[in-house]
């Protein structure tokens, strides 16, 4: 007998629609085939199946059995196919009398006994049941929370095999999953840190506030100890909180992973990725033979952050401007490509030379910003630098400005551009049309971007960087038009233009 079981496979962060047909011989030798581009974890599989249908009390078929993947042209290396296979298994085999699986997607790891394990990409699972029109998924306890969130959708969460099947043979009534409350609880995972902590650096968490008003890339430069780090660790506690569907993007991307926390629905705080300078170019942009997301992807729509930045490989940095420019990247692949969402606010942190401390010989500052490649720099909009704190602001009494301040000024600049673009789109975004339409400028601004083009040398991205940077610090002032002191201080953001 045939049966036929939906379940998926992910390609990227997507999840795609797979067909387990199973088909249990009437006679004939006892002997196991599976086609469709099994990898080693389904492969294996077949053993897991047995001995959990054997230990939780079910016939096994004792003739021939033929399995099948389809697409076939697809490789399937997860072992979230165990349950499907399972329940292909007992259907064709009549242990199951319904063909109410057909109704879901099935998705479960087996144990020997059994039980049914936690799984990856449960939220792009949920997903395609939606797009496909099915009436809900079957999964593993552990991933309903994330699945639940997908509207119209009906999670039914599973413990073990048997409990699967009671339910796909009517004898077992279960409750599809409802998310009691809120599901954005991520946030109290980890505390927020106040930008109060920090001594001194008042005109820093002036640009950091630029920065995040308009989602802008930014670069801090300053020798050892004058709390680069500790200015970089305290920004998601002003960006504003994610929005439904920037939450769906940025979790779907953890949930293909596997590295959404435990018991939570959905990330509500911007995620912040801090790679280590001796990442490969892999780990940040993604890869592999299968293709997986890196941290770029990761900081989607949050903060990316990287420490020590000419400590970095000039190659892996390289790699990084395509993401930059497009909030994307494309791993392209034999069998095909496939596109990661990367849209993040850069922050990066260096010290000015080598030994860290700013030289006696310029060439020694000039050979180790040497490593940084102008296009990248190019591609960052804000660049401050962070000077070394004073004994008389380390010890003054006197509290410098907050996060709850800095904050608040974010979102009422974040607002503004809501109205203007909507969801989507911050002034560091705009695309050629939209910087036409809401960055125009005046005689006399025009005249002084003239003079710092020629003086600086700024390139024409640069000067698309500071129309960028000079809307933002207009919308923090609540100003319809960019003037003059806004252009000031944006020119002034070009720090390594101007070979400090």
């Amino acid at each position: 007998m045939l049966a036929k079981i939906h379940s998926y496979v992910m390609m990227g962060i997507d999840a795609m629609l797979c067909e387990v047909e199973v088909d249990v011989a009437s006679r004939g030798l006892a002997r196991t085939i599976m086609v469709g581009l099994p990898q080693t974890a389904v492969k294996e599989s077949i053993e897991r199946v047995h001995r959990a249908v054997v230990n939780s009390g079910f016939p096994y078929p004792q003739h021939a059995l033929s399995i099948n993947l389809a697409p076939a042209d697809v490789k399937k290396e997860a072992a979230s196919l165990d349950l499907p296979l399972a329940i292909g298994l007992l259907r064709a085999s009549n242990s199951i009398q319904t063909d109410r699986h057909r109704q879901f997607i099935v998705a479960g790891e087996l144990a020997l006994d059994g039980r049914v394990r936690k799984i990856k990409g449960a939220l792009s699972m949920a997903l395609l049941a939606k797009q496909r029109k099915l009436h809900g998924v079957i999964l593993p306890e552990e991933n309903c929370r994330e699945a639940a969130v997908v509207e119209d959708i009906e999670v039914y969460p599973v413990s073990t095999l048997s409990q699967a099947v009671s339910f796909l043979n009517e004898l077992l009534p279960l409750e599809p999953y409802a998310l009691d409350g809120q599901p954005y609880e991520a946030s109290r995972l980890t505390p927020t840190l106040d930008f109060a902590d920090v001594r001194g650096q008042e005109a820093v968490k002036r640009a950091i506030t630029v920065a995040c008003a308009g989602s802008h890339n930014l670069l801090m430069v300053g020798p050892p100890g004058t709390g680069k780090t500790m200015l970089a660790q305290r920004i998601p506690g002003i960006l504003p909180p994610l929005g439904r569907n920037e939450s769906l993007q940025t979790t779907r991307i953890y949930s293909a992973l596997g590295l959404l926390p435990e018991g939570i629905a959905l990330l509500d705080q911007r995620p912040v990725r801090t790679p280590h300078h001796s990442a490969t170019a892999q780990a940040l942009i993604g890869g592999g033979s299968v293709p997986r997301p890196g941290e770029v992807s990761l900081a989607h729509n949050g903060v990316l952050f990287l420490d020590e930045l000419p400590e970095f490989s000039r190659y892996v940095l390289e790699t990084l401007r395509q993401p930059l420019e497009s909030g994307e990247v494309t791993i392209a692949r034999v069998h095909g490509s496939i596109r990661f969402p990367a849209r993040f606010m850069l922050v990066a942190a260096m010290n000015p030379t080598a030994s860290g401390y700013a030289p006696d010989n310029p060439k020694a500052r000039d050979r180790y910003l040497a490593k940084l490649s102008g296009p990248l720099l190019d591609r960052i909009d804000i660049h401050v630098e962070v000077p070394a704190v004073t004994y008389r602001e380390l010890t003054g009494k006197r509290a410098g400005t907050d996060s709850a301040t800095m904050a608040g000024q974010v979102q009422a600049a974040r607002q503004i551009q809501r109205q203007r673009f909507g969801d989507t789109v911050t002034n560091a975004s705009m695309d050629s049309k939209q910087l036409k339409q809401h960055c125009e400028l005046s005689d006399s601004c025009l005249l002084m971007m003239k003079q710092a083009m020629d003086e600086l040398g700024l390139s024409a991205r640069a000067y698309d960087k500071v129309r960028r940077v000079a809307r933002t610090i207009a919308d923090l002032e609540g100003a319809d038009t960019i003037a003059e002191h806004h252009i000031a201080e944006a020119v002034q953001y070009r720090l390594l233009d101007r070979k400090f």
